[in-house]
């Protein structure tokens, strides 16, 4: 970009209470989930502007938020004479307003006065829970020379794989015509696919049908940006802003056609884990041009001891004695002792390391510790920090209903879910 170019302030939408990730929200918001053994969702739209030369960023929470702040004062300290910062601004009761965010352009709106901004700012609104990677200076400089009120990133997407974002239909400069939200009528999706030239430039031969699938990304200025917020009526971009702006504004689409995942269901959080372990993945975290940014942990390399492996990441700290794991995510400081067999299993580790007098007062207390005691058999699960799984556990969500839950675990998505902290006794069985 030029010097010419305006200021960027970008702002990351925290997300609501994340009912559709629940348990791992139960706790902690959104972004705040621990990502590939190593990162947190955050992680991913702090990296994509760092490394795109955008370090004005302002992160919009609400639900949750303690872990997430704690992970960003830790992670995202810039030099005082760069005049970068990450700011976390968390929803707030005044006396002038007593109502909790009501949707993303309230969040957005209900901020305003912390923003700073000058009319000739540009504004990029960013979601806190997606993995991709993304410089974002070609799409300033697209919103800038074609004039643009908004520039929203747009993916080609499967038709079938579109109910629950918001479609477009462009022209031939890409201008948005139509903005639909999470259409659900079959019809009215084939009549927003992708056709001619538009479809042609697909990597996609196929006859498959695409749409245009908004990111949620959405790049505005800051007089615009005002003036889309005025009516407090209007309290999300989605549904009711962008919608709205189609007719008598100038709507244009940046289309990216790379690696992007809306990690908004349980389900979907545990395969994009788990395809991380492929030869090639569909998201390279080994990228050094453009690396994905967190805590500093100063902790030891991982340790393996006489165990079996295929398809795995194991995150800095991890102890592995002389265990079998099969496309499995093993995060920090996870522990996981002889015997035991994970297959298709994401285990986030745990905060701090247990010491030998720890140890002691487990046995006491009665409780395994944290980790995967020895002998278990663990199937197609998430099992989320700080959990302490007992000798010969067999844990699979296999036979058993959607959304069983105990004290311990849940079902959800076909996946099982050792809930944060959990305590299993030894020979505990969970599913077939």
């Amino acid at each position: 970009m030029s010097q010419s170019t305006p200021r960027v302030i970008s702002i990351i939408m925290g997300g609501g209470r994340g009912t559709r990730l629940y348990p791992l929200t139960k706790d902690r918001c959104k972004p705040a989930v621990p990502l590939a053994g190593n990162y947190r969702l955050v992680d991913i739209p702090i990296s994509n502007c760092l490394n795109s030369g955008l370090n004005r960023i302002y992160v919009l929470s609400q639900f949750n938020t303690a872990s997430l702040h704690k992970h960003i004062q830790q992670t995202y300290k810039f030099d005082p004479f760069g005049k970068g910062f990450v700011d976390i601004l968390a929803a707030e009761q005044t006396g002038d307003k007593e109502t909790w965010y009501q949707g993303t352009a309230d969040a957005v709106r209900q901020n305003m006065h912390h923003y700073g901004l000058r009319d000739d700012d540009l504004v990029l609104i960013l979601s806190g829970d997606q993995l991709y990677r993304m410089d974002f200076r070609p799409m300033i400089e697209q919103h800038l020379r074609t004039k643009s009120d908004i520039t929203i990133a747009a993916k080609p997407m499967p038709s079938d794989q579109v109910s629950g974002l918001g479609i477009m239909r462009v022209d031939g400069d890409l201008r948005v015509t139509e903005f639909v939200e999470k259409p659900k009528d079959p019809a009215l999706v084939r009549s927003l696919a992708l056709a001619g030239e538009a479809r042609a430039r697909l990597s996609d031969t196929s006859d498959r049908p695409y749409c245009l699938a908004s990111m949620g990304i959405y790049l505005v200025s800051g007089q615009r940006l005002r003036a889309a917020l005025a009516d407090p009526l209007q309290t999300d971009f989605g549904k009711e802003v962008i919608p709205g702006m189609v007719a008598s504004h100038r709507l244009t689409a940046f289309v990216y056609d790379g690696y992007w995942e809306d990690i908004g269901t349980v389900g979907s959080f545990w395969e994009c884990n788990l395809t991380l372990t492929d030869p090639v993945p569909p998201f390279d975290f080994f990228d050094g041009g453009q690396p994905v940014f967190t805590h500093a942990r100063y902790l030891p390399p991982a340790k393996i001891n006489g165990s079996r492996s295929h398809r795995v990441l194991l995150a800095p700290g991890c102890i592995v004695d002389d265990a079998e794991l099969e496309r499995c995510v093993i995060g920090v400081r996870s522990v996981i002792r002889a015997g035991s067999r994970l297959e298709n299993t994401v285990m986030m580790g745990a905060d701090r390391y247990e010491r030998p007098s720890d140890f002691t007062r487990n046995r006491e207390a009665g409780l395994p510790d944290v980790g995967v005691g020895p002998g278990c058999h663990i199937r197609r699960a998430i099992i989320d920090k700080n959990a302490r799984i007992g000798a010969n556990c067999r844990l699979s969500p296999a036979g058993l209903a959607e959304r069983t839950e105990t004290a311990a675990w849940y079902v959800r998505d076909g996946v099982l879910v050792v809930k944060k902290n959990a305590v299993l006794s030894p020979g505990t069985v969970v599913g077939e």
